[in-house]
């Protein structure tokens, strides 16, 4: 049985793959949300929207101050996947996509967010095994998920 207690976990066949699914594995650490991140996500996506990068205008604002992109949260979950999981014993391993991607939750500027993840499935698909993940984003202190979506990657043996 694969120990879920130490990150990353390190799956490395099909059936520890198959192991996995429905375990929760998390969370990480923590990732601290600057301005200064965001404003280069923005320079970066050429999403300029004054909620996130125009900190007078965003103090004015209902929000209170600038937030990140939903993106910006979501872009972080390859990163957050490898503190989570490794997937050495595998030749590569792939991003395939997401689905059912939801943004439940603003991210104020000055936040500290971090991610879950549980497999929900490990399929043989031609060319090596197709996984799909749930993934949860929170934000310290929050009462509700940042980000909520479904990973799909590709692990070729």
């Amino acid at each position: 049985m694969l120990d879920i207690t130490r990150l990353p976990v390190r799956p490395a066949t099909f059936d520890d793959l198959q192991a996995l699914i429905g375990r929760e594995i998390g969370p990480t650490g923590w990732h601290e949300v600057t301005q200064e991140r965001v404003t280069a996500f923005a320079g970066l996506t050429l999403d300029r929207q004054w909620i996130h990068v125009d900190v007078e205008r965003a103090e004015a604002s209902p929000l209170g101050g600038t937030i990140a992109h939903g993106l910006y949260s979501l872009a972080l979950g390859p990163a957050f996947s490898y503190e989570l999981l490794s997937f050495d014993g595998f030749d590569r391993s792939l991003n395939y996509g997401y689905d059912k991607i939801r943004f439940p939750d603003p991210v104020p500027v000055g936040s500290r967010i971090r991610m879950r993840t549980t497999l929900l499935s490990a399929e043989r698909v031609s060319g090596g095994i197709q996984l799909r993940s749930s993934q949860v984003f929170e934000r310290e202190g929050g009462g509700k998920p940042i980000v909520v979506a479904e990973s799909l990657g590709r692990l070729v043996e």
